[in-house]
């Protein structure tokens, strides 16, 4: 039961502001580690775990600047090509917290925190390496839009996805506005933004949302497979086409066809491309370097 204001029922699910106080009330104890966001290397792959499991990985502004620090570090380090975003305990992330959203309204913070959480959809799409994003449980309101805002989504098929701001009376953020029409066009994106209703993995995944699921208990090999394949692609080839492809939705045929020719000329002169004609010929694995 929950006697919050705040309260959200999304299909069966309720996001309480109270479970955000309980939160605070751990800390204070010492019951809890003060991060939010939690991070793992293995190999070249690094994940990001979005951590306050008992408020369902909602968005307040400690969460936020923890996560901007860390992708801006992940964008910066050679030695990550792939990062897997992620959440602990039950969701993947519950959209902004609103307890702290009440907190701030009618200040100046509310619009700079909510500018702050659209940058980290900025820092995922500028990232010059694959983001992938795993989600389980629910993803809400800008935890929707986080989700994506990464470059492959693998997701549990009992997972569950809303734009559920306007549950609450308020318009999307996070790069929702930008993100859903274009990934799933204007009616779609106005029937999910105008009613709020959660929507199934499957759903979303025969809508071309997706780009692969798995069952609950193999979600993680799931993810790890894609991260891996990833993880042996050339860097600098994967960097540039995803810079490209994110141009194109705001270029013109002859603008693109123009940055093929100069990214393709340069990326003949690395040794990435002389590796893979290399292992092509002698019918080996290549061994991509990133230079």
């Amino acid at each position: 039961q929950c006697d919050s204001l705040f309260g959200v029922y999304l299909g069966g699910l309720f996001l309480c502001a109270s479970v955000v106080e309980d939160v605070e009330n751990k800390k204070e104890a010492g019951q809890m580690s003060e991060k939010t966001v939690m991070v793992t290397k293995q190999a070249e792959v690094l994940t990001v775990t979005l951590h306050r499991p008992e408020a369902l990985n909602a968005l307040n502004d400690e969460m936020t600047e923890e996560l901007r620090q860390v992708l801006e570090a992940a964008a910066a380090d050679a030695s990550v090509r792939v990062v897997v975003l992620t959440g602990s305990g039950r969701a993947f992330c519950a959209g902004g917290d609103l307890n702290y959203l009440e907190s701030i309204a009618g200040t100046a913070e509310a619009k700079a925190f909510i500018e702050e959480v659209g940058n980290l959809v900025k820092i995922i799409r500028e990232m010059p390496k694959p983001v992938l994003a795993k989600v389980h449980g629910v993803a809400a309101g800008a935890g929707f839009n986080l989700a994506l805002a990464c470059d492959l989504v693998i997701a549990s098929r009992s997972a569950k996805f809303a734009q559920s701001f306007a549950k609450v009376g308020l318009v999307p953020d996070c790069g929702g506005l930008y993100l859903l029409p274009r990934l799933l066009g204007m009616h779609r994106a106005k029937e999910l933004m105008f009613i709020g209703d959660a929507v199934t993995a499957e759903t979303l995944y025969e809508w071309g949302l997706l780009n692969h699921l798995a069952e609950a208990d193999e979600l993680d090999e799931e993810a790890g497979f894609w991260a891996a394949r990833l993880a042996i692609a050339p860097p600098l080839a994967l960097a540039k086409t995803k810079a490209a492809l994110h141009a194109s939705q705001e270029a013109n045929f002859e603008q693109m066809a123009q940055m093929e020719a100069q990214l393709q000329a340069l990326c003949l002169e690395t040794e990435d491309h002389q590796e893979g004609v290399a292992a092509f010929r002698e019918k080996r694995k290549p061994a991509f370097s990133g230079r």
